[in-house]
């Protein structure tokens, strides 16, 4: 189906050839202009984290005036004061359960994340997402009873602090949400057409958009008959012809099935946002850095002529929001290996390819003042017999990013040593060097001679101390009162989880009081079962508001390990 609007996991088979295509999309890229609409979703599940303050900077010398968080993390939007730069917030799915049933955890949640961060020379926070994607037909539905309450309680703790006339509430959809085969007959899935009549109609009582995120890419990736040309905005030989109407890309026939949807709830002149919207450049065949500078320059091209689409002539996106800012090496690889690499910067804030934004800035400009590791890497050693060595690289890949590995990913093809080599320095950077990190039962050496080999890039970690690391976003945490923080993937996992915790954090280093939380009497573990994101790092932030049974979320933190719990004393 040319719209193909679901996500599959059959990888395309095909090559690109993008250097005419390229040409024809750059060509006025070194005069556009336009005044804003151009923003960027800020992911921090990185290994080699960048120091906030840092990437507020390259945003700053971007010129860039919208960011799009996936949390209210304390570091982020401390960093983000007095910026100018608007921004919208997000409240993971695994939150909303608490805030539908709780109007004090909401009202806390606002004072805590929203209210907290307003005012002269503050945050200008303008959105707050409710959730994220919750309608995923993956997730089967198991948030879907919570978006509408968890809006409304939340719409009311906005109103009590007085912020409700400029902040807005949204919640971000994947275009899974609805479906067709021709955008004209779009229409929301049946089983969400209740749920999304109320959004829809509470969206437009309150003044917000409604946000969607679209990308062509996973229709090229999980369809091995969906036409390249037509994922792209170069021109098509696969048009789709739509009664009067004709579909030259597949970003337009999405946004206008999204349109017909809206028409048939009765709010086809709904404005609309692209919450995520971009192309990744490795792991994977259709993920290159050719491809990805052909789509999102066309994207931007295109939307910055305000030409809309054929059932909004003139009516471009309110606002879009490229996916992402940086490259996140911590994230779950679920849906593919690309996931990692959807970044136009790399994790240290170096610009893959040439890209003009259309914000009157020229060509994307490199993070300042970046402070890297010691040049040195990890190798396989030349003189060790390496048969044994499937373990060793399990452990490393395991622990660090090695995607680029992969079938498609700009590593694949150094050979076998030099695959083994690119795991063993992946996790000795992932390990800021650590002497012993590099030691493999001897089969690590280290060296001092860059092994990188054409465009794959054997990269050196960035140095900690410039920037946020795991015990300075416990602290941050823990700012806020009576903090449980956990990952749960079953009630058998807990007591081992806090275990490694204890011994990876002790309770001195968070700034808690050093005696075992698990036998405080007043104590009480919380933990979400992540179905769909086991092996993903994130951890649910619960505070207890007593120690009888009602607990509240009201924050989330996310940190680049597996099983890690982080604790604190519940207040009697």
């Amino acid at each position: 189906m040319i719209l193909d609007l679901v996500f599959q996991a059959k990888m395309a088979k095909t090559h690109f050839k993008f250097a005419a295509l390229l040409a024809l999309v750059l060509l006025s890229s070194s005069v556009l202009m336009v005044e804003s609409g151009i923003g960027v979703n800020w992911g921090t599940l990185s290994l080699h984290k960048l120091a906030p303050s840092t990437v507020v900077d390259l945003l700053k010398q971007n010129k860039i005036e919208k960011v799009k968080l996936f949390d209210a993390d304390p570091d982020s939007l401390n960093a983000l004061r007095g910026s100018g730069i608007q921004v919208m917030i997000g409240i993971p799915n695994e939150v909303l359960s608490v805030l539908s049933s709780s109007t004090d955890a909401c009202d806390l949640w606002v004072s805590r994340n929203v209210s907290a961060y307003l005012g002269k020379g503050g945050v200008d926070i303008r959105y707050v997402a409710v959730g994220n994607e919750p309608f995923l037909t993956s997730y089967s539905g198991q948030f879907q009873s919570y978006v509408m309450p968890a809006m409304l309680n939340l719409q009311q703790s906005l109103a009590k602090a007085n912020v409700a006339n400029f902040v807005k509430l949204v919640v971000p959809c994947n275009a899974d949400a609805y479906e067709s085969s021709l955008p004209s007959q779009g229409a929301f899935r049946p089983e969400l057409t209740q749920i999304m009549t109320q959004i829809v109609s509470f969206l437009n009582t309150n003044g917000s958009p409604f946000v969607v995120n679209i990308y062509p890419f996973l229709s090229l990736y999980g369809n091995s008959d969906f036409p390249q040309d037509y994922a792209f905005f170069g021109g098509t030989n696969h048009a789709v012809t739509d009664g009067a109407n004709v579909y030259y890309n597949a970003f337009d026939g999405n946004f206008d099935t999204l349109v017909a949807a809206l028409s048939k709830l009765g709010y086809g002149q709904m404005p609309i946002v692209i919450g995520e919207v971009g192309w990744p450049t490795d792991g994977a065949i259709s993920a290159n850095l050719t491809a990805a500078r052909a789509f999102t320059q066309g994207l931007i091209n295109h939307v910055v002529r305000n030409q809309g689409t054929p059932l909004r002539p003139g009516v471009p996106p309110m606002d879009i929001y490229l996916f992402s800012l940086l490259d996140e090496g911590a994230k779950s690889i679920l849906p593919g290996t690309f996931e990692r690499h959807w970044g136009i910067f790399s994790f240290d804030g170096q610009a893959k390819y040439p890209l003009n934004l259309g914000l009157g800035n020229g060509l994307l400009k490199n993070a300042r003042d970046v402070q890297y590791l010691p040049s040195r890497w990890c190798v396989a050693s030349q003189s060790r017999d390496l048969s044994g060595v499937a373990d060793h690289m399990k452990i490393a890949c395991s622990n660090a990013d090695c995607t680029t590995l992969n079938y498609g990913g700009s590593c694949n093809g150094i050979g076998v040593k030099g695959n083994i080599s690119y795991a063993f320095n992946s996790y000795y950077q992932a390990q800021k060097q650590n002497s012993k990190s590099c030691d493999f039962d001897g089969l690590g050496v280290v060296t001092f001679l860059d092994p990188s080999v054409g465009d794959c890039r054997f990269l050196v970690g960035i140095d900690s101390t410039s920037s946020s690391n795991v015990k300075a976003s416990g602290r941050q945490t823990l700012q806020l009162p009576t903090i449980i923080v956990t990952i749960g993937v079953s009630d058998a996992s807990l007591q081992t989880a806090t275990s490694i915790a204890t011994a990876r954090f002790p309770t001195t280093d968070l700034g808690l009081p050093n005696e075992p939380a698990a036998s405080t009497p007043s104590c009480r573990f919380q933990h979400e079962l992540l179905t769909a994101h086991t092996t993903e790092p994130i951890a649910v932030a619960w505070a207890m508001m007593n120690a009888n049974t009602r607990s509240h979320a009201i924050a989330v933190t996310k940190v680049p390990f597996r099983t890690i719990v982080t604790f604190s004393r519940v207040s009697k």
